[in-house]
């Protein structure tokens, strides 16, 4: 009896482990597959073994933020003004119909090399393409060289952000260029030689400005925590830690066609591209016209690259608010909806008063229509922070980029020249374009909140199951850090809002 007993008792426990198993693996807590797994996991492992203070991690947040932001904000210093530089010298000589961006997947390149040096030798071959738009007086060769100048560019925001999602908790994630393209361009424009048009000057001096940076990135850009020269080990693997408890995971060459699958049908990744788009035409079009509608106003187009500047100060204060706002509160998606608002009221504004002779008004609103900016970095933030799993990181990047790219060129067809000198269907497009963005963000914000209480259940049913402690969930939450998960098969990721 005690025999038929036991053997009674041990085909439960043999069928209850097969059920455990199962939900295991629904779960992501089945037996971790570390050859699958990041390449932190080469040098932390699965456990947390080492443990850091806080003061020790606050100094290597300072070390870390003396490389990577500064270089990264170089990054898109250079690359902005390279986006603006056909506003500048669309009043300065050079005819703009249109900006072509390319469709280029080079973040799937990317994924088998070092980041860094990867985005730095597409930074300096950028450079020299730009210093080559001088060359060139008919459009065929300038549209040659926008085509080429894409494929380069394209991989920037993509990997910046992977850097950045490696490095930083997502807590930490989140227009000066407008600034300095403008005084530039201005002292430019006083320019009376004959060897060069003013317009060529601004292409050779950004062109080599980008060569510049792209050397600094390849020097002093680390790829990963794995393998920062300017990082101790001991530092390392303290940056490895910092960013466990995020689930985000760091760097993995492999390639998940599961994960793709997963990013491809989650409806989040959508409303991402539908945001993109949203708010990129609006991108497109003012990037290249918002000094026209400027100049609109009455002025000469020396007045207009001085008078422009402002929006530029405008435009970063705003980044900077939104930056600190996510920050602080951990949002992404209110910060967006600040940086919509003063834009759709611009564009009221510049639609209501079209033929008016207040330009203090006027430009008041050419000043605000600019903060919408931020929104776009913010939905790079909210990427960074609400995936999880190299690949699926690495293709919502490529989906967002390729939409940014589509937005930017319809964007520049919304101005058309028989709307000028008022553009008022194209002002008319931002503004409702921008109406609906903000409908969008609150509802990923919504959803996000949902899939968290959702997680939060999932969590508290498992712990109670399984009889965990506190630690016991600390322990499974440090094993799976690093396991290159997607956010969904991950029970221990929690989205940001």
């Amino acid at each position: 009896m005690s025999s038929e007993t036991s053997a009674a008792k041990n085909l439960d426990e043999v069928e209850k482990s097969s059920q455990l198993e199962n939900y295991d693996e629904k779960l992501g807590l089945d037996s971790l597959n570390t050859s699958d797994g990041d390449e932190a996991l080469q040098l932390v492992g699965t456990q947390a073994t080492a443990h850091f203070s806080e003061e020790y991690n606050r100094k290597l947040r300072r070390k870390l933020d003396f490389v990577i932001p500064t270089i990264s904000a170089a990054v898109y210093f250079s690359q902005y003004l390279d986006k603006t530089s056909l506003n500048y010298a669309s009043i300065m000589g050079f005819p703009i119909v249109g900006q072509n961006y390319n469709l280029f997947p080079t973040v799937y390149i990317s994924q088998k090399l070092r980041l860094a040096k990867y985005l730095g030798t597409n930074i300096v071959v950028w450079g020299i393409i730009l210093m080559l738009h001088a060359s060139t007086n008919n459009f065929g060769a300038f549209f040659a060289l926008r085509f080429l100048l894409g494929m380069c560019e394209s991989c920037v925001t993509p990997c910046l952000i992977l850097i950045i999602s490696m490095f930083y908790k997502k807590d930490e994630q989140n227009g000066l260029t407008q600034v300095f393209g403008g005084f530039v361009a201005y002292g430019i424009s006083f320019y009376g030689g004959k060897a060069l048009p003013p317009y060529k000057i601004i292409y050779i001096l950004l062109g080599a400005l980008a060569i510049v940076v792209g050397i600094v990135v390849l020097i002093w850009l680390p790829d990963s925590p794995v393998n920062a020269s300017m990082l101790t080990k001991e530092e390392r693997i303290a940056a490895l830690e910092r960013v466990r408890n995020d689930q985000g995971g760091t760097e993995n060459r492999k390639f998940k066609k599961d994960q793709v699958i997963e990013a491809l049908t989650d409806p989040r990744t959508w409303l991402v591209v539908l945001s993109t788009i949203l708010t990129s035409i609006p991108n497109g079009a003012l990037s290249n016209f918002s000094n026209i509608i400027i100049k609109s106003f009455g002025y000469t187009s020396k007045q207009t690259l001085i008078i422009a500047t402002p929006a530029g100060i405008i435009g970063s204060a705003m980044v900077i608010f939104c930056g600190w706002y996510s920050d602080k509160k951990g949002e992404r998606m209110i910060p967006i909806v600040f940086a919509l608002i003063p834009t759709i009221v611009g564009s009221g504004i510049l639609i209501g008063m079209n033929g008016s002779s207040n330009k203090g008004v006027l430009l008041f609103a050419a000043y605000i229509i600019g903060t919408f900016g931020s929104a776009l970095s913010t939905i790079y933030a909210y990427n960074a922070s609400n995936t999880s799993g190299h690949t699926k990181k690495v293709t919502i990047n490529a989906m967002t980029m390729a939409t940014f790219s589509i937005g930017n060129i319809i964007g520049t067809e919304i101005f058309q020249p028989k709307d000028a000198p008022a553009y008022i269907p194209g002002k008319t497009a931002i503004m409702v374009l921008l109406i609906v963005q903000l409908c969008v963000s609150f509802l990923l914000r919504w959803i996000n909140v949902r899939l968290n209480k959702k997680r939060k259940a999932q969590l508290a049913e498992e712990k109670a199951r399984r009889g965990w402690t506190d630690e016991d969930v600390q322990r499974e939450r440090e094993r799976h850090a690093f396991a290159d998960l997607t956010d969904r098969q991950n029970l221990f990721f929690i989205y940001t809002c």
